[in-house]
């Protein structure tokens, strides 16, 4: 049977638009919609396009990156700065965008309280919605069970009680966040290799070496 080889020098025509690179029914389009309908002031987030001094990234970008990013398990800051190098979800999420992990990290130290807000009310409404009905609301390895049965809806009290569970996963990941950060601190870029290793020939020969 014959091997299949791929090309990566070969011309391709790839979509020109960042919005293209995800798919309409992909699930982080309703990341970008939830994140677009919320009002920043009642967050605590001041929105200033006037002032002075060095730009800085817009802060629903940055909550766009953290909440997408810790939905699926991403707590690191440094692999979060390489998501949005390489992976084109996030890619297309931050409108191409690409805030280094010392800026993510920041935002998050100085937006604790209205990360958390944000996530709260993630999963509000998603059981506001019955999103989670039938299905399985996952944070962070907790999982919080729903039966489709008309007769176990949510009730009042059941979500009162699930949020409250939430509530206190959500405290223990940003400090997951902050933990992960520290034990990185000095380590090197996930996003460049050292000067030694960019060349491809020399790289190889080590290899071998080694080998």
């Amino acid at each position: 049977m014959a091997y299949r080889y791929g090309n990566r020098y070969q011309m391709q025509l790839l979509p020109q638009r960042i919005e293209e690179y995800v798919p309409s029914a992909d699930p982080v389009r309703a990341y970008d919609a939830f994140l677009e309908a919320l009002d920043f002031r009642e967050l605590g987030i001041t929105l200033d396009p006037y002032k002075v001094g060095n730009s800085e990234y817009h802060p629903q970008v940055m909550l766009k990156l953290l909440v997408y990013g810790y939905s699926y398990g991403i707590r690191s800051s440094r692999k979060l700065e390489r998501a949005c190098h390489h992976n084109l979800s996030f890619i297309w999420l931050t409108s191409g965008l690409k805030p280094d992990h010392k800026t993510i990290a920041e935002f998050r130290r100085k937006n604790k309280e209205a990360l958390a807000n944000v996530l709260k009310q993630c999963a509000r409404i998603c059981i506001k919605l019955n999103l989670i009905e039938g299905n399985t609301l996952f944070l962070d390895g907790t999982k919080i069970r729903a039966n489709a049965s008309i007769k176990n809806t949510w009730t009042r009290e059941k979500a009162q009680k699930a949020l409250k569970h939430i509530d206190k996963r959500i405290k223990d990941i940003l400090t997951q966040c902050d933990t992960v950060d520290e034990a990185e601190e000095g380590t090197g870029s996930l996003i460049t290799m050292d000067k030694e290793l960019k060349d491809q020939d020399l790289l190889k020969s080590k290899v071998k070496g080694i080998l």
